[in-house]
């Protein structure tokens, strides 16, 4: 167990709103934090101590990153396993490079779900439309066809609804490594952030309720409308999850609820703190990002319980001019990422609502 204490610098791989968040928890509890990633002007670096520019494959640059910090830790999933692996000889690395194997493939991460006894959706990997036709005949339509890579916020994946759509949908991904996957009739998405620490110990925030728009997140509601019963059992699952791969840090998984299916279905896993916990910023004691800095600072894990019920609303592309309005209304808790950038899709802020009753 490698515990660092307030005054030490934290190392942050990605500078997007996720490590602002977290930077801002780092200095909560007298941290210091140290950004790694090629963009200039990102969220991360406005409120970080120290920042360095470079290629994640720049290992010249990794190093002396990593003799600037005391731990290191990213705030996005798409970091090369390799970097990972590269500083891990340097400085101490959470969450470690093994869930990135496993969570980069959707072959991988699927695969190592059924193995711990966890329901997916069924799924193939195929190479070719004429293997896809085949495995399409045994999974039926409709079906979603997704690279096995590099895919979020619905990008990197087709719904086909016919064999009709095979080619076309093929032709859009243009890739070689794809997975089908058997469309899932789904109620509701809920998601559960977990927690652990150095430890083993494992602390889970209460199930959430998840509803998109154009494939992004829209809106999170706290705690998910379902029974008791199938919160208990998403726990146990995430629990279960994150102790499988000896992690260390917030993990997040993705659930789907049927009514027609009593059995919960998971969607993915993201290894890192997720936009579906910002509410626990206002809601908990201690924030998913607080959690993530204590678990990877080797610090003892926060509480998880909430305050009331709690609304949090994604502020995507134009949402964001709303912001004069939204201060108005004292109900409201406000973020703004600090991006410059205006433009469709682009996630820029949140708010969150907390009823207590």
């Amino acid at each position: 167990m490698k515990t660092i204490g307030p005054g030490s610098t934290i190392g942050m791989l990605g500078g997007g709103q996720l490590g602002r968040m977290m930077a801002m928890a780092a200095a909560q509890l007298g941290y210091k934090t140290h950004v790694y990633c090629p963009e200039i002007d990102n969220p991360a670096e406005q409120v970080s101590d120290q920042a360095t520019h470079g290629k994640y494959e720049d290992m010249s640059a990794l190093k002396k990153f990593a003799s600037a910090v005391d731990v290191v830790t990213y705030e996005f999933e798409n970091i090369p396993v390799s970097t990972v692996e590269a500083l891990s000889e340097k400085v101490a690395v959470f969450p470690n490079s093994k869930v990135l194997q496993i969570s980069q493939d959707r072959l991988s991460e699927k695969t190592f779900l059924n193995e711990l006894g966890i329901k997916t959706a069924p799924f193939s990997a195929v190479s070719n439309v004429d293997e896809a036709a085949s495995v399409l005949e045994e999974i039926s339509y409709p079906a979603v066809l997704k690279t096995r890579r590099f895919g979020y916020d619905g990008k990197g994946q087709a719904i086909v609804k016919s064999v009709n759509d095979l080619e076309q949908a093929w032709q859009t991904l243009s890739s070689d490594q794809i997975i089908i996957e058997g469309f899932i009739d789904f109620d509701m998405e809920i998601s559960v952030i977990a927690v652990r620490g150095q430890d083993g110990e494992v602390r889970c925030f209460t199930p959430v309720e998840n509803r998109h728009k154009n494939h992004i997140l829209d809106i999170s509601i706290a705690p998910a409308r379902i029974s008791d019963a199938l919160k208990e059992k998403a726990i146990i699952q995430a629990t279960k999850i994150i102790n499988n791969i000896d992690y260390v840090g917030v993990l997040t998984v993705e659930f789907f609820v049927s009514q027609n299916d009593p059995k919960l279905r998971v969607n993915e896993i993201a290894p890192r703190v997720h936009n579906s916990g910002h509410w626990t910023i206002e809601a908990c004691p201690s924030s998913q990002f607080e959690q993530h800095i204590r678990a990877i600072c080797g610090l003892p894990l926060g509480g998880t319980s909430f305050i009331g019920e709690a609304r949090m609303t994604n502020l995507i592309g134009e949402d964001i001019l709303k912001l004069p309005e939204l201060l108005k209304d004292g109900n409201l808790n406000v973020h703004h990422y600090g991006k410059s950038e205006v433009r469709a899709g682009r996630k820029l802020g949140h708010v969150t609502k907390i009823s207590v009753k």
